[in-house]
């Protein structure tokens, strides 16, 4: 016994000491990141090359040994003569740049309250610092929505972009539903995949009230407000009807300036059939005019590789340590209410 009760005590001060090297190595690293400054980082990927890239291993998985021999020999020939003149070039003082248009490719998974919209203005103004005549924008889009106020924000940011003239796709590969759909319909082509959810132009609210359990523990809770409608409903007072008929209000008014919005941005669209609420399958989506042809986000990319250079752009934000502890928590917790979602609207398959 006293061997283990020494074991436990040796066991105890290491974990001790692991713990609080952890700990120090993450505060040197938070405080190190805070002085070298600046909120988050561009992240630019040349995707047409990644693709092409794969389309060359898949080439030479299918050839024999000596066929991969030639072509690689061929294929060094290649590089080695584009280097060369790339070099002649340089000399000479041209700059060298690909003549085809770009693709620029955003993307977007929103949460409920819209937090990656930061990200997206960055995204957002780094494309319009360069684009040229004929750059496009395709934005991967994925949200079941959320606040309102947030979403708003993101469709306001895809604006800029068609304010400025560039053209913008928006492919929905899963969902882009209510504040989803409200940043799809900026765009000047919406492309769904034939399974994804798309629509949902209601709003809705959802709120608990414990006034009656705190009347039976006996617990007062008292409000005060400056302002007829400064609160209408609440969790812990006890709501009336005036207050409700406020509440409905707000909500219909909400939904009156979500459709205004889709009509302005889709005006062929017959707002009144599809501003019910409910979602289509992007199929569906499609007969109803929601959507612009039924695809995905990669073959819409493919596509485009024969005439434009197609670049990834993502805005890392930097993350705090409280944020890094909070992120897993916060993730799980949505993707527990959009699978909620999910059932409560759709069948699952």
């Amino acid at each position: 016994m006293e061997l283990l009760s020494y074991y436990g005590l040796f066991l105890a001060k290491t974990v001790t000491v692991v713990v609080a090297i952890a700990a120090i190595a993450l505060i040197m690293t938070h405080l190190a990141l805070r002085k070298r400054g600046g909120a988050g980082q561009l992240n630019l990927t040349r995707l047409d090359e990644n693709y092409t890239d794969m389309q060359d291993r898949m080439r030479l998985a299918k050839m024999k040994p000596t066929q991969q021999k030639l072509w690689n020999k061929e294929q060094k020939k290649k590089d080695k003569h584009e280097a060369k003149v790339a070099k002649q070039r340089a000399k000479s003082g041209q700059v060298l740049e690909d003549e085809r248009s770009t693709l620029y490719v955003i993307d977007f998974k929103g949460s409920m309250d819209a937090s990656e919209v930061s990200s997206l203005r960055e995204e957002v103004s780094a494309v319009m610092a360069v684009a040229e005549k004929g750059d496009e924008v395709l934005l991967r889009l994925e949200s079941p929505g959320g606040v309102v106020h947030g979403y708003g924000l993101a469709a306001s940011q895809l604006q800029r972009l068609r304010d400025k003239g560039i053209t913008l796709t928006v492919a929905v590969d899963k969902v882009a539903a209510s504040g989803g759909y409200m940043m799809a319909c900026v765009a000047d082509r919406i492309v769904a995949a034939p399974f994804s959810i798309i629509g949902s132009i209601g709003v809705v609210a959802q709120i608990p009230n414990f006034n009656r359990l705190l009347k039976r523990n006996e617990i007062d809770v008292e409000m005060h407000t400056a302002g007829e409608y400064k609160r209408t409903l609440t969790l812990f007072g006890e709501n009336t009807e005036q207050g409700r008929e406020k509440f409905r209000e707000d909500l219909n008014e909400t939904h009156l300036l979500f459709k205004q919005f889709v009509h302005q941005m889709r005006p062929a669209l017959d707002i009144d059939s599809v501003a019910t609420g409910e979602h289509w399958y992007g199929t569906q989506a499609l007969e109803k005019g929601l959507v612009d042809a039924i695809s995905t986000s990669d073959d819409l990319i493919i596509d485009k590789m024969a005439k434009h250079q197609v670049i990834g752009i993502r805005y890392a934000r930097r993350k705090g340590l409280m944020d890094r502890f909070t992120h897993s928590a916060s993730s799980s917790l949505e993707r527990l209410l959009l699978r909620l979602w999910q059932r409560g609207n759709k069948p699952l398959l």
